[in-house]
């Protein structure tokens, strides 16, 4: 009976240590492998800046394109852009010019 008394005891006391240890493991393995831990927060960064030097790109050719549409408005119209464009359209050279095609 002594014995009994005595196990329930040790059971009590280290179930308290036992409790904080597996609480202590959950959470520190969700901290690290968790839908919101920390590795996938680095991916997220890295995803982050990858699409956000992508956005700068687009940013920069929409910026262009930009310029040419404004430069072919009716009250804007650039000569040289017209001329361009109806050679490049048309297929238009001249006998002494040379095209170079990219």
């Amino acid at each position: 009976m002594r014995k009994l008394i005595t196990q329930r005891y040790t059971i009590r006391r280290n179930l308290l240590t036992v409790l904080g240890f597996c609480l202590g493991l959950y959470f520190s393995y969700h901290a690290c492998f968790g839908e919101r831990s920390i590795w996938r927060l680095m991916a997220l960064e890295k995803s982050t800046a990858k699409l956000s030097k992508e956005y700068d790109q687009l940013h920069g050719q929409r910026a262009v394109l930009e310029g040419r549409v404004i430069r072919m408005r009716p009250g804007s119209l650039d000569p040289d852009m017209l001329e361009e464009r109806a050679r490049y359209v048309l297929g238009y050279v001249r006998p002494d010019e040379t095209v170079l095609i990219q």
